[in-house]
């Protein structure tokens, strides 16, 4: 009879390749091997990247690279376009906010999105600020829903500006003010992630300024992830780049060292305009 066979040590998992920095502390949002489709056609190709929680993060790429898909799937923002579905795992603060019975409403409370366009709604000023936090019960008296208006519209840099005529339209504002009300206007229902998709493309440069400088002001108090087509905004105002490429993220550091000491030649490639 012949010996058993000697029994041989099971090959050891591989861990999935995550794009992360060892000294970012845990993550506010971790994304596992996602894709997007919308209908057949994939726009993200399996990407796993840790957002954290004290940094600002860009995400920058040619038009059409995923970027802004990528964004919208970080709060659920895709459920609204038919026919998109996402694979994969995303959690928040390690809960899988695509699990069946999420709450998405509270979910995009937690995590606020500001869009290309200022889309104030047709309210006034203090109605803009006002009506997140009354839906959501963060209030049980006007004092303190006067107080979250007054406070959100401080932390947005508007107070000053706004302060005399709350009862005004928010479509009355110039566009950089309006957009400084849609910041506000997240900000209201206390979130802890705020996603910015291309916020000063719209805006002239000094309104581009102040919504930059309001970014870094607002650093460290909320997770914050922009979509940039500008590479000189993401150097200005954040601290980890991702370079998204045909669906996947190509390269993912520091935001000095993505735009001075490139590890991949397509990001090389890119930073320096020769394609995009």
């Amino acid at each position: 009879m012949n010996a058993p066979l000697p029994l041989h040590d099971a090959p050891a998992q591989t861990a999935p390749s995550v794009n992360a920095l060892p000294d970012d502390g845990p993550a506010k949002i971790s994304a596992r091997n996602v894709s997007v489709f919308y209908g057949a056609k994939r726009a993200i190709d399996d990407v796993s990247i840790d957002v954290p929680n004290d940094y600002v993060t860009a995400f920058i790429g040619p038009s059409g690279c995923g970027k802004s898909t990528f964004l919208r799937s970080l709060n659920r923002m895709n459920d609204t376009i038919a026919g998109a579905h996402v694979e994969g795992e995303i959690l928040l603060d390690g809960q899988d906010i695509y699990r069946s019975g999420m709450d998405v409403v509270q979910l995009r409370a937690r995590v606020g999105m500001v869009f290309q366009k200022p889309n104030p709604f047709p309210k006034s000023i203090y109605e803009n600020i006002a009506y997140g936090p009354r839906i959501h019960g963060l209030t049980t008296s006007k004092s303190e829903l006067d107080g979250i208006v007054e406070s959100s519209l401080q932390r947005a840099g508007l107070w000053d500006e706004v302060k005399d005529r709350l009862a005004d339209s928010g479509t009355a504002l110039s566009g950089g003010q309006q957009q400084r009300l849609c910041i506000a206007r997240a900000i209201a229902v206390d979130p802890e992630v705020i996603l910015m998709d291309e916020p000063c493309s719209a805006l002239d440069p000094i309104a581009t300024a102040r919504i930059e400088e309001l970014i870094d002001e607002l650093r460290g108090r909320y997770a914050i992830v922009i979509v940039t087509h500008s590479m000189q905004q993401a150097a200005r105002v954040s601290q980890r780049t991702a370079f998204f490429h045909m669906g996947k993220i190509v390269e993912y550091g520091t935001t000095s060292d993505i735009f001075t000491n490139p590890r991949e030649e397509r990001t090389k490639d890119y930073i320096t305009g020769r394609y995009g």
